[in-house]
């Protein structure tokens, strides 16, 4: 199993004059893999991961085995939307803490939508580290605005086969991204999870890595996980 920080992100390098579009960092990703010795990948990825990830999906060669989104960041809210328009967020202010209330905010936001134990946790635990990094995280999300729906470009028949899990509750990532999937990609396997939010795979841990495991069974020879 791989699993890497992203370049920007967690303890691996941040740079102010890098680019950190979806683009650029699932090249930056793929140069990783191509210095690794695998074979059959799976690809996962997780909100903004799931949007580097489809980009990066479609750019390997050989494709992957599988891709596996979770509440993918990339995605039209609705299916008539241009993918070339100018792109406006009006999430910053949950994705972007610049105070302790926004910390508590954002973590209390990416689930339900209602405080919870996990929430008040993981405020105490990442918050110091999240409000040290503002202007870090304000320059990788505007990178990724100048071309927020790169990933939706890439979805349609050349897609490897797709497994896609939602929570029906996201207030980040809103349920009716999911028929945008529906539509360009009607052979994914979609999976909409009820009373769940933005973070599946921590919210309903035992039936998110149900779905995934038995997708990737289906998928594999024998591959490594992404």
């Amino acid at each position: 199993m791989l699993v890497p920080d992203l370049p920007g992100l967690g303890e691996s390098e941040y740079r102010s004059d890098a680019d950190y579009g979806y683009e650029a960092q699932a090249s930056r990703l793929e140069a990783w893999i191509d210095t690794l010795a695998t074979n059959n990948l799976h690809l996962v990825g997780s909100s903004m991961g799931g949007a580097i990830a489809t980009v990066l999906a479609h750019k390997m060669t050989p494709a992957p085995a599988s891709l596996t989104v979770l509440n993918s960041a990339g995605i039209p809210e609705h299916t008539n939307v241009d993918l070339d328009a100018p792109f406006e967020s009006d999430r910053d202010a949950i994705l972007i803490p610049r105070d302790w209330a926004g910390v508590y905010r954002m973590f209390n936001s990416v689930g339900t939508g209602r405080p919870t134990a996990m929430g008040v946790a993981m405020t105490g635990l990442l918050g110091p580290d999240l409000l040290q990094r503002t202007a870090s995280l304000r320059h990788i999300f505007n990178d990724m605005l100048a071309d927020a729906l790169a990933p939706a470009r890439y979805l349609g028949p050349n897609t490897p086969p797709l497994q896609v899990q939602w929570g029906d509750r996201d207030v980040i990532t809103p349920t009716r991204c999911v028929d945008w999937y529906r539509k360009v990609t009607p052979q994914a396997d979609i999976h909409v999870f009820r009373r769940v939010g933005h973070l599946p795979m921590l919210e309903n841990p035992g039936r998110s890595a149900r779905k995934l495991a038995a997708f990737i069974d289906r998928h594999s020879a024998g591959g490594q996980l992404c």
